[in-house]
């Protein structure tokens, strides 16, 4: 059985110089803030959660409920966690997904 996942929304960059030079500005880019926290079913999509921001960190999803754990061996401290960011150039968000223990 899948544990679950806490991902918690730890950053929120902006390249405004980027943005200028190379983007056709979009008025709503990201629905997250700093701070929010999801808990995840099993790798299952959180409801209010940005598909393109899941696209790129589900594989970690999946890999840590399904008791995955030493991402990049050693990589991070706590070897049920993984820091990944969305994949939006402009205003990268990152991501910290920890496994939780089974209750």
């Amino acid at each position: 059985m899948a544990k679950k996942c806490r991902i918690t929304v730890v950053r929120k960059a902006n390249y405004t110089d980027l943005s200028e030079k190379y983007e056709n500005l979009i008025e709503h880019a990201c629905c997250h803030e700093e701070g929010e926290v999801f808990i995840t079913n099993g790798w299952e999509k959180p409801a209010e959660f940005c598909q393109s921001a899941w696209d790129s960190i589900s594989p970690f999803v999946m890999t840590l409920a399904h008791g995955g754990e030493n991402i990049y061996d050693g990589w991070m401290k706590n070897p049920r966690s993984a820091m990944i960011s969305c994949n939006d150039g402009f205003r990268p968000v990152s991501f910290l997904i920890e496994a939780l223990e089974e209750e």
